[in-house]
């Protein structure tokens, strides 16, 4: 039986990427999720490593546990340009 992962990517204020992630899975490609979209993918039940890719920007690896028959839900948002500024000034 597969694990169904769930994953939003939500995003507020100025983002480095709007455009479409690339979706990995173990080194694997999963497919892609859009800016203020969301994307279903099956896997394996065994423990995953997860990694969102858009050219020379990359997410940091999340790491989960996917027991047979559950559904696990992720959510996250892309890197915000104006906090990172302002904390540097």
């Amino acid at each position: 039986m597969a694990v169904t992962v769930n994953l939003v990517h939500e995003g507020v204020g100025n983002e480095l990427r709007r455009g479409p992630f690339g979706v990995e899975g173990d080194g694997d490609r999963l497919g892609t999720i859009d800016w203020h979209g969301a994307a279903e993918f099956a896997v394996t039940p065994r423990r995953h490593t997860l990694i969102l890719r858009s050219g020379r920007y990359t997410s940091r690896s999340v790491a989960l546990d996917a027991p047979d028959g559950e559904v696990i839900s992720l959510r996250g948002h892309g890197a915000m340009v104006l906090p990172r500024w302002l904390a540097s000034a």
